[in-house]
């Protein structure tokens, strides 16, 4: 029925801070930006590598959302990363806080979470 994951929509609260942590720290790269008079809101939409991933919006007034690890609805969003030791240096780098290097049970692979602008848990994980 389906083929892949086109993409994932987070709304942010900040804009211009989400945008630059998205794309200055983490370095996503913007494939389309848009701002909608009508309603006030930006849409900007973020790739890695080639690939389409992120839909960020920004809506006057957005409500709230109770957005950690084991809340019910979305889990996490989780990235790739070749080297997550490289990664988390990178990340710190940039002032960005991560919790420790757990590894999976299953898979034995190491992973780790932090979080975006708003709180939404990130997750990377070594391949």
């Amino acid at each position: 029925m389906f083929s892949s994951i086109h993409h994932i929509a987070i709304i942010c609260s900040n804009y211009q801070v989400s945008k630059d942590f998205y794309t200055d720290k983490l370095g996503l790269h913007v494939i389309k930006e848009t701002y909608r008079a009508e309603r006030d809101s930006y849409k900007l939409d973020l790739a890695i590598g080639s690939h389409y991933v992120i839909e960020l919006f920004s809506f006057p007034n957005a409500p709230d959302r109770p957005s950690y690890p084991e809340a019910q609805g979305l889990r996490h969003v989780a990235f790739s990363v070749e080297d997550i030791e490289k990664t988390l240096r990178l990340l710190h780098e940039q002032g960005i806080e991560t919790e420790p290097i757990r590894i999976d049970e299953q898979t034995k692979k190491a992973f780790t979470f932090f979080s975006d602008p708003d709180g939404l848990p990130l997750e990377i994980y070594q391949i």
